[in-house]
């Protein structure tokens, strides 16, 4: 059984449609990161960074129970562990390629221009333009690579794919006040809806529909959220 650490943002997203994809069994637990739940001793103790998502597999490898955060190394972990999304072995240089491209770029840069174009408590133009341009370079990058091609390894639907998905399925934040985020990237937008129409997708947008998270942006959301933003006052 997968015990899965989740809030409905676009890393546990990813995590989540694995999951109903490979269609495996799995124990919803709620985080709420504006609650700061996430910085409890409990979740602590499976996640040191205190961010989701985080499974504990209680059939681990070896029979007992390990943990595993970051959404990238969950993906690889559990498609390892199922045989499912990984790809033809000689392409897994590209896989781990794009994954990388994906969790050390795309991911972090349009994380970035969500919270200085929708969540700084001051507008910065240097700071926008800097995270707002890069999102848009590497959307760029991913729509040359996708000329010609259904899924970022070819014809064959991956683990990098689901990573793609769960923040290109945040463009219109990304890319705020864009009436289309996608219309000057055609091949990414065709990926993008060649994805999302999976019925798994569906499922995984369902995940936690049934839990009531905080919606408000309020100072104790400010401090959950960007703790290193207040330091202890001694």
């Amino acid at each position: 059984m997968i015990r899965f650490y989740f809030h409905p943002t676009p890393n546990p997203a990813k995590v989540a449609l694995f999951l109903e994809e490979a269609e495996l069994a799995y124990e919803l637990f709620p985080v709420d990161t504006s609650k700061g739940e996430q910085h409890q001793a409990s979740f602590r103790a499976i996640n040191p960074n205190g961010k989701v998502p985080a499974i504990v597999d209680t059939e681990g490898p070896t029979g007992k129970e390990v943990r595993v955060f970051d959404s990238t190394a969950i993906l690889l972990y559990l498609s390892e562990k199922t045989g499912k999304f990984l790809g033809p072995v000689v392409d897994r240089p590209e896989l781990l390629s794009w994954l990388l491209f994906l969790a050390s770029g795309l991911g972090p840069f349009s994380g970035q221009a969500v919270h200085f174009q929708h969540s700084a408590p001051e507008a910065l133009d240097y700071a926008i333009n800097r995270y707002r341009r890069e999102a848009e370079r590497h959307y760029q990058v991913l729509n040359d690579h996708l000329k010609g091609r259904s899924y970022i390894l070819g014809d064959t639907y991956t683990i990098a794919d689901m990573s793609a998905w769960g923040w290109l399925d945040r463009a219109s934040r990304v890319l705020k006040g864009a009436d289309d985020p996608f219309a000057l990237y055609p091949n990414l937008k065709r990926f993008f809806d060649n994805v999302d129409t999976r019925p798994a997708v569906a499922r995984a947008r369902n995940v936690g529909k049934d839990h009531v998270f905080k919606r408000v942006n309020d100072e104790e959301t400010k401090r959950a959220l960007f703790p290193s933003n207040y330091p202890l006052i001694a």
